[in-house]
């Protein structure tokens, strides 16, 4: 049985075109980019070529890009780097309540050593306010980290506005573009972006590398020490097939994008409302135009999205749901409850995400396939046949 994958947003395969470009890294031009020997200015080549093309992707300068094993790492580096550096002129860091894990438990751990973290309520589409975010500034805020589209709703937040600002109140901003990476259009320069973490296997690279953004002059701590890997910002050797697979990936999405967003978005519309029209009692959550081109999440009453995955995946079909249930939590996810759904609706919700490898025949599938199967599940529902 084929798979459809629609998880893209979890993880996305290896391109064959990165995957060509990756393999002379693995066993011919295998040296450690820290030698003076040839074989090791190969190593030292392909790095810095990787690093000249995933600044290309983002408007950035070569200089101002780190490798990094992922975006998770990407996003410590950035909160716990400025509050370290930054603590002498305040402690105090403004974010949202629906950013990714890595922001959100970073920040829990900087409010145990003496940080003050304000978390910004975002609206029903899951769009945070400008205004709210400068009604938070205070005097000691040194940084603001809002991510830049959001990896469950696919909701896009103004970035270059909260850069603006940012930029005026002389504060540092970061932003979580993991999910926005090779899918929407990113320039540092004119958003005032200052950081920004990226990962490189949510766009056709491996797992395990990633890298960050670092303006020139913003003040940071490394997280790792050791050698003098990435100008002493992040010891270990690097890990060169990753690093030029992750910047083949970005060369290759960027220049695609016009394309691939046009592709991607009329398939997210069409499914969106297929589904919309086939299912009663569902609703789209994230905003309905400022949303990631193959980002579909729909929220069905009167079932649990547990099931209906398991059932999806019966049928080769891999998505993933509102509720953390493969990670051993039954918790709704804590980005559907902060756009307002109570815990039965955010219980039922259902994330697709598309990418390049997708297809008009894998919309037809689902279509057909999904409307039986929320029908199924409702009617085990005491409450659905309650209210019928």
């Amino acid at each position: 049985m084929t798979t459809i994958y629609m998880d893209h947003a979890a993880t996305t395969p290896v391109r064959k075109e990165v995957m060509e470009e990756m393999l002379p890294y693995f066993t011919q031009y295998y040296g450690n980019a820290s030698g003076i020997y040839a074989i090791a200015k190969e190593s030292k080549k392909a790095l810095e070529k990787a690093r000249e093309q995933v600044a290309a992707g983002i408007h950035a300068q070569p200089a101002e890009i780190y490798f990094t094993a992922g975006g998770s790492e990407s996003d410590n580096m950035a909160l716990r780097g400025v509050a370290e550096a930054m603590k002498a002129k305040g402690n105090h860091i403004i974010t949202t309540k629906i950013e990714h894990h890595a922001i959100l438990h970073t920040c829990e751990y900087l409010e145990k050593h003496g940080y003050e973290v304000t978390y910004l309520d975002v609206d029903a589409d899951g769009k945070v306010s400008v205004e709210d975010v400068a009604a938070a500034i205070r005097p000691e805020t040194i940084l603001i980290s809002v991510m830049f589209a959001n990896n469950e709703i696919g909701t896009i937040e103004p970035i270059a506005a909260i850069g603006k600002l940012a930029r005026e109140k002389g504060i540092y901003f970061h932003t979580d573009a993991v999910q926005a990476l090779g899918h929407v259009a990113i320039d540092v320069e004119e958003m005032q972006i200052d950081l920004l973490s990226m990962s490189g296997h949510k766009l056709g690279a491996p797992k395990g590398i990633g890298a960050i953004y670092i303006r020139k002059g913003v003040k940071i701590t490394p997280l790792i020490f050791g050698g003098a890997q990435e100008k002493r910002m992040r010891a270990g050797t690097e890990n060169i097939a990753g690093i030029v697979g992750m910047g083949k990936a970005v060369e290759l999405a960027v220049s695609e994008l016009p394309e691939t967003k046009a592709k991607l978005e009329k398939m997210r519309d069409r499914l969106i409302n297929g589904i919309l029209t086939a299912i009663p009692n569902s609703k789209l959550n994230g905003h309905p135009v400022d949303r990631l081109p193959g980002n579909c999440n729909i929220s069905f009453e009167f079932i649990e999205g547990e099931s209906m995955l398991m059932l999806l995946d019966a049928l080769g079909i891999a998505a993933s749901s509102g509720s953390a249930c493969t990670s051993g939590s039954l918790d709704p996810s804590h980005v559907l409850l902060a756009i307002g759904l109570p815990h039965e609706k955010a219980h039922g919700s259902l994330r697709l995400t598309l990418d390049i490898d997708n297809t008009e025949e894998d919309i037809d599938v689902v279509l057909e396939k999904l409307p039986p199967i929320v029908q199924r599940l409702r009617e085990m529902s005491p409450l659905y046949m309650a209210q019928k």
